[in-house]
């Protein structure tokens, strides 16, 4: 069951798509298929598409399958991390191609696009694309790709994927979203119009801060022949092992989705009506400034990733870090464990400073990723942090 047009519900497709019992032995669990090479009949005459493991693996076709599904798209591809997806895409521009790049995105893409493709003559144009004016002055007869996160990293910002693919389009460039943050339970970038679909599986989809992995998901074909191409040509591929333990996690994706949201919504609720915490930035909540496109866009709930500014600064910000018990100091976001960071010296670190501060990543800036834990405990963990 791996077609994307699947009737089925989602976590019927998250728990069957792209795996059936495997046929030798009837193994429920799709085999690891720990092999670098296959055995040819003839020379050039091989079984399905299996010569060599990094063009193409059991394991990893299943994961790809599955995730697919999930995204209701026809074609998936998985990669050694979320940036080496990001790179993928990248590929498929030369040099004087142009990309708008959304302003807020995690600082692993911020370095990527500037500081390594843009080395390779690569034009980025940062811009808020919550500002259509702005978003819209953004593009050059030689762009070719809009990249945007949504909610964005750290400040979580809600972006209209349906406005930025109609206008994208208009200009002849294709759009890809990092739906990290959701997940395909919580948002479905490719309904909405975008060409393709980017995740850090190492996050939500994998769940349990125990792979690092990356995907692309497209309906496409031609997008994903030449992305394959890369895949094959580049060679960043996941290891089997990782993509097993991915099929073994996206069979609770929608259970855990479920959980991260609920906790999320309360702890956030709770944060906003701290006396030590100055802001709190969450797209559930109706004092953030995109709360209405966020129901819109985020039909299933708003996820476990809140942004908060405490009071006192970069002084107080690091003693809420360091007195933190059950939350854990780590970089990384999505795993059942809740995590918390500080994006001015953790991710963000790599992003300049005039960037950061025009972003409003300032000192007080802390990030909760909200695990599935007794939400009660979490809320106690954090008082006595802020205390």
């Amino acid at each position: 069951m791996s077609e994307a047009s699947s009737s089925k519900g989602f976590g019927t497709r998250a728990i069957h798509a792209g795996q059936a019992p495997d046929p030798s032995t009837g193994a429920i669990m799709t085999p690891i298929f720990q092999s670098a090479t296959f055995a040819q009949e003839s020379p050039g005459v091989f079984k399905e598409d299996y010569d060599y493991s990094r063009a193409s693996n059991p394991t990893r076709k299943a994961l790809e399958k599955n995730l697919a599904s999930l995204e209701g798209a026809e074609f998936g591809l998985c990669f050694a991390s979320g940036v080496s997806a990001e790179a993928a895409v990248l590929h498929l521009l030369k040099t004087g191609d142009h990309v708008v790049l959304c302003d807020d995105v995690y600082g692993g893409t911020n370095r990527l696009f500037h500081r390594v493709f843009g080395q390779l003559g690569i034009e980025v144009t940062l811009v808020d694309m919550t500002d259509q004016d702005a978003f819209e002055a953004a593009f050059c007869e030689n762009t070719k790709v809009v990249w945007l996160e949504t909610p964005t990293n750290p400040t979580l910002k809600i972006i209209d994927i349906a406005k930025v693919s109609e206008e994208a389009h208009a200009k002849g460039a294709i759009v890809c979203v990092d739906n990290t943050f959701c997940s395909p339970y919580l948002q479905s970038p490719l309904a909405l119009g975008a060409d393709i679909v980017c995740h850090s599986t190492t996050k939500y989809m994998g769940g349990h801060s125990d792979v690092i992995g990356g995907a692309l998901l497209m309906n496409d074909p031609d997008l994903h022949e030449r992305l394959k191409f890369i895949q094959l040509s580049v060679g960043a591929v996941p290891g089997i092992l990782d993509c097993f333990l991915l099929l073994r996690s996206t069979k609770t994706l929608h259970v855990r989705m479920q959980r991260h949201s609920e906790n999320g919504m309360q702890l956030a609720r709770w944060l906003e009506a701290h006396p030590n915490v100055e802001r709190v930035l969450y797209p559930g909540l109706e004092s953030h400034p995109q709360h209405a496109l966020a129901r819109e866009q985020m039909p299933n709930g708003f996820g476990g990733m809140i942004t908060l500014y405490v009071k006192g600064g970069l002084a107080k910000a690091k003693s809420m870090l360091e007195k933190v018990q059950i939350f854990t100091i780590a970089e990384s976001l999505g795993g059942v464990e809740s995590l918390i960071e500080h994006p001015g010296i953790m991710t963000h670190a790599s992003v300049p400073p005039d960037q950061r501060e025009k972003l409003g990543i300032s000192d007080s800036l802390v990030r909760l990723s909200v695990g599935i834990e007794d939400v009660e405990d979490l809320m106690a963990d954090l008082d006595q942090s802020l205390s």
